[in-house]
């Protein structure tokens, strides 16, 4: 069984809702949640949307490859509404990004583990420290709680 960790975020329609409805399909679909964060709300990361976002990460174990898991989170996303345009910050329902496959580094045209961007963004970090801090970044080889304290990312998050 594989360990994986999940960003789900969203900031269109009922946004409480389409994360309970995502969390559900991966449970129903994927596998099943050993972990999950609270939910934050943040700004629009890379965007001028004034739509306030709300994320969380969940942690779950799950028999699928990472090009399985990616196939059917694409799935997910798109029976929740998820609309994919060319703009690739755009306002979404829900938005589910793999961080971590176990401690693998995966780079394929269609896959990129870990997150490239992870390091970068408060919204992931704050969540995913809340769950495990001590997680080791196979590829930045830091913690979890080391890239929380040296992100410059200054976009504020806030529980929910």
């Amino acid at each position: 069984m594989n360990i994986v960790f999940l960003c789900l975020g969203g900031n269109i329609g009922n946004r409480e809702v389409n994360l309970s409805s995502a969390i559900a399909k991966i449970t129903q679909l994927c596998g099943k949640i050993l972990a999950q964060s609270s939910i934050y709300q943040t700004e629009a990361w890379g965007s001028s949307s004034q739509l306030k976002y709300l994320n969380q990460v969940i942690q779950i174990q799950t028999a699928y490859s990472p090009e399985q898991l990616l196939k059917t989170l694409l799935l997910i996303e798109k029976s929740l509404g998820r609309e994919r345009i060319s703009n690739q910050n755009a306002d979404r329902t829900i938005d589910i990004d793999i961080l971590f496959f176990n401690d693998e580094i995966i780079e394929t045209n269609s896959l990129q583990i870990p997150h490239p961007r992870l390091h970068l963004r408060n919204f992931v970090l704050q969540p995913l420290k809340s769950i495990n801090e001590d997680f080791f970044h196979p590829k930045l080889k830091k913690t979890i709680k080391e890239l929380t304290l040296q992100c410059t990312d200054s976009l504020k998050v806030t529980l929910f």
